[in-house]
């Protein structure tokens, strides 16, 4: 069907670099206009539909919050300066900070400020979306930098009764069974958490649009926990269609590639990512991390691992102002693209087959199947595929256990077996 086409888009890193350059000035949170700008510039690509649930509505066992708006924050010395500016950083205040305006000692402004003494050069990323402050993020050494005195601070802020955004879109296949992408919109300036994984499933979903496949596939762009429980609870009817699922973030650094499995541990997406990522590192399920613990928690128990290439919070640029444009790359973002399509394509042709001819190895030559001239830098992986196609199809192994046993690209087995059917050697195991 054709999905790997998706990958021979040379520019693709490119494409999604710029994409996420884009939005990484954006100051997102759980809810507010930068979720609503951001799935704006991501409709360019992606025809979402955004969906807004109301402050106070209840989503399982949460009650989505107040909308918070932020114009401006700063903290400005005796001369009036901004020695910590929200526009010069979006980080630089507390994210979901409540409003405020007074004067106060160095002391006093201590309180509310948020560094990182191992980091001193970095900003700190850091929220407080379920409990009422207001507060500031800075660097160790800016404060450090500061004289006693008294400060000027100001949240220019709002948390009133709004709603909660999400974006989705369903690209219908030739079945309702469904494959869910996702990925958070609620953090602000961090290229790689998740700028990244926003602008790869963007790009993704606007080139599936070209493609017929077996499956539907969902793309959902929604706030982080609130986000995907708030969807969760919407969306009963989708969920029990959901068959495959991949959370993505942290998709464009250098590190990596590393898949967290689902809770299920030996899903086909868990084998079909393995597979796909071409000797990355597969670690096991624990309930901590992204939004597969909510497609995970025992209650749904969805096939839904994660796909990232540093896992998070284990590189010093988390969660601080180092999670620039500098920190991603389009290298790393192609690479990661194509981890996924490859994934696509497992999902899409993996079947299970039946040798015709189960006694003895047939004979390929005849058949025209073995290479008449010798010299194809190819051949050997070619008539190695037959082989094994051949020899595992005994209605008990699917393509991808085919392509793992015999250590080839998926694509060569899949490709190869359609050749083998072509030749009445290979059969569908359901088939008469």
């Amino acid at each position: 069907m054709g999905v790997l086409s998706l990958s021979e888009d040379a520019g693709i890193g490119d494409a999604i670099y710029k994409l996420a350059a884009e939005i990484f000035p954006i100051c997102r949170s759980i809810t507010g206009p930068g979720v609503r700008d951001t799935l704006a510039i991501l409709k360019r690509h992606a025809p979402l539909d955004v969906v807004e649930v109301q402050t106070g509505a209840q989503v399982l066992d949460w009650t989505v919050p107040k909308e918070w708006t932020i114009r401006d924050a700063y903290i400005k010395n005796a001369a009036g300066e901004r020695v910590v500016d929200f526009r010069a950083n979006n980080l630089h205040v507390l994210n979901y900070s409540a409003p405020f305006r007074g004067r106060l000692s160095l002391a006093e402004l201590k309180k509310n400020l948020f560094t990182l003494p191992d980091q001193p050069d970095l900003i700190p990323y850091r929220t407080s979306y379920y409990a009422e402050r207001w507060g500031f993020c800075m660097s160790q050494n800016a404060l450090d930098a500061l004289p006693d005195g008294e400060y000027e601070a100001v949240v220019d802020s709002t948390l009133a009764d709004g709603s909660l955004s999400y974006g989705e879109y369903l690209h219908r296949g030739a079945t309702d069974e469904e494959v869910l992408f996702s990925a958070h919109i609620c953090h602000p300036s961090l290229a790689n958490d998740n700028c990244s994984g926003l602008a790869l499933l963007a790009l993704l979903a606007e080139r599936l649009k070209r493609v017929e496949t077996r499956y539907s596939y969902r793309f959902l762009f929604a706030p982080g926990t609130i986000g995907s429980i708030a969807w969760l609870a919407r969306n009963e009817a989708a969920v029990a269609r959901i068959r495959h699922g991949l959370v993505i973030s942290g998709v464009g650094d250098r590190g990596g590639p590393l898949y967290k499995k689902s809770r299920r541990g030996d899903a086909l997406i868990d084998r079909a990512v393995a597979h796909a990522l071409e000797g990355g590192r597969v670690i096991d399920f624990f309930p901590y991390g992204y939004d597969e613990r909510q497609f995970c928690s025992p209650g749904y128990d969805l096939p839904v691992g994660l796909l990232q290439r540093s896992q998070f919070a284990t590189f010093p640029e988390y969660h601080t102002s180092a999670d620039n444009l500098d920190f991603i790359a389009p290298e790393p973002l192609a690479a990661s693209f194509n981890a996924v399509v490859r994934a696509i394509d497992v999902l899409e042709r993996n079947r299970t087959l039946v040798n015709t001819a189960p006694k003895g190895e047939p004979q390929l030559g005849k058949r025209g199947l073995y290479a008449a001239i010798g010299g194809d830098k190819d051949a050997y992986s070619k008539n190695m595929a037959m082989l094994w196609a051949l020899n595992l199809g005994d209605g008990k192994h699917s393509l991808l256990d085919v392509a793992v046993r015999a250590g080839l690209p998926f694509g060569v087995i899949a490709e190869t077996a359609a050749l083998l059917e072509q030749a009445d050697l290979l059969r569908a195991a359901d088939a008469p």
